[in-house]
């Protein structure tokens, strides 16, 4: 699908920090989405990452129109794009992806892999500069490749969008995608779009108990309930490459099929991903603003909110699981960036100022029921690692499927604003 964008740089650049001026969206954007599928390929030795594909999505802006810049330090890598005049920042995301875990397996110490990456931008009015940036060897993003982009000039493929069958009764036609529920405008609403593998065959009745199924487990449990609202659902049909057994951990269930899973969203309005399989084995997985998984296990109104807690608040596991190829994550010399996990070595950057007066750091372990957070601290065992790494309560829907605790809470009501305003 086209040429394979010039490079400009592949070295390490300071990132142009963003001015304090709010972006007026229309004075900088046309209104319309960019797609661009990267590469990035490499092992714990090192990695580089280029732009592939550029796509027209031949879409609307779905995403806010006045919450441009990324105001959280979260995220593996992050996109920029800048005003080419001026090294303004006019728009940036945080995200994550599948090679951070890849390069901490045993394979992926030294052997290279590729990982497909996409990444939905709003279409400039005037030339941009684009960074992908990752973190260095002390966390600080940085430049990883810059790429120039000219609206009237770089050659773009356009995105071919199958027709999409429409549903009588809760279902409504919404131009090329079958939606479900509709509160607002896409710029100040969180869309989420499921994907919904092996459903095709699925008769209609059957699949729309289904549909229905999927949004009470996305909208049931707080802080979701109480903003339901503020979400726009969808619900689209098709292949997203999806399979069990991740990095050789059984309930895993992740793709790495990235361009496929958006050939399949097509035109689809999508802040957030989840991919449904049809079926009843327990697992799912999630990736920080890339996509969530799950299945129609028994459990699934557990665990979808689980990896939702990954895929949209960018929160931490805070269980333990030391036989995990991955389980020294967050032992290193620096804070963790997840916001619900601490390994003290930057405390006051976390949840030190919400705790009761006279905590003790670290807090003593204690009994509490296991639908209940407990008191407010910080318990060792978390991350995958029972010792080194701590939370915020005994119990979480990030350790065990316990309501989301004040920590957690807190991020999530955060990225719905972020979204929502």
């Amino acid at each position: 699908m086209g040429k394979k964008t010039t490079i400009l740089t592949l070295v390490l650049l300071l990132a142009v920090p963003a001015l304090a001026q709010e972006v007026q969206f229309d004075r900088w954007f046309t209104g319309g989405t960019l797609r661009l599928d990267c590469l990035r390929e490499g092992s714990a030795q090192g990695d580089t990452v280029w732009v592939e594909h550029w796509i027209d999505r031949r879409s609307d802006w779905f995403g806010s129109r006045t919450q441009l810049l990324d105001p959280f330090d979260n995220g593996d890598y992050r996109v920029v794009m800048r005003d080419a005049a001026t090294g303004r920042e006019l728009y940036s995301r945080g995200y994550s992806n599948l090679f951070r875990e890849y390069k901490d397996t045993p394979e992926g110490k030294t052997v290279k892999a590729r990982f497909e990456e996409t990444l939905l931008l709003p279409v400039p009015k005037g030339k941009v500069l684009i960074a992908l940036q990752k973190r260095d060897g002390e966390m600080r993003l940085q430049d990883q490749t810059v790429v120039a982009f000219d609206p009237l000039t770089t050659p773009m493929d356009t995105l071919e969008v199958p027709p999409t069958e429409g549903f009588e009764y809760e279902f409504m036609n919404h131009g090329d995608r079958v939606s479900f529920e509709l509160y607002g405008d896409s710029y100040n609403h969180i869309d989420v779009a499921f994907v919904m593998q092996g459903f095709d065959d699925m008769e209609n009745e059957a699949y729309k108990a289904v549909c229905r199924r999927m949004k009470k487990v996305l909208l049931g449990k707080e802080p979701f309930a109480s903003h339901r609202y503020d979400f726009n659902v969808y619900f689209v049909r098709g292949d997203a490459g999806v399979e069990y057994n991740t990095f050789g951990a059984d309930r895993y269930a992740m793709t790495f099929k990235v361009w496929q899973l958006h050939d399949v969203l097509g035109t689809t309005p999508c802040d957030h991903i989840i991919i449904v399989l049809n079926n009843e084995k327990y697992g799912g997985g999630a990736i920080y603003n890339f996509y969530s998984v799950t299945s129609l296990h028994k459990m699934a109104e557990s665990v979808l909110p689980h990896e939702l807690g990954h895929g949209i608040g960018g929160l931490a596991d805070e269980y333990v699981d030391e036989d995990l190829s991955y389980a020294d994550l967050h032992r290193t010399a620096y804070e963790p960036l997840e916001p619900n996990i601490t390994n003290l070595v930057d405390f006051k950057h976390k949840w030190q100022s919400l705790l009761p007066e006279g905590t003790p750091v670290p807090t003593p372990n204690e009994e509490v029921p296991r639908t209940e957070n407990g008191p407010l601290g910080v318990y060792e065992g978390a991350g995958y690692s029972s010792k080194g790494v701590y939370r915020p309560a005994m119990n979480c829907m990030m350790r065990n499927y316990a309501p989301f605790c004040p920590v957690c809470h807190k991020r999530l009501e955060e990225v719905i604003g972020l979204y929502s305003r």
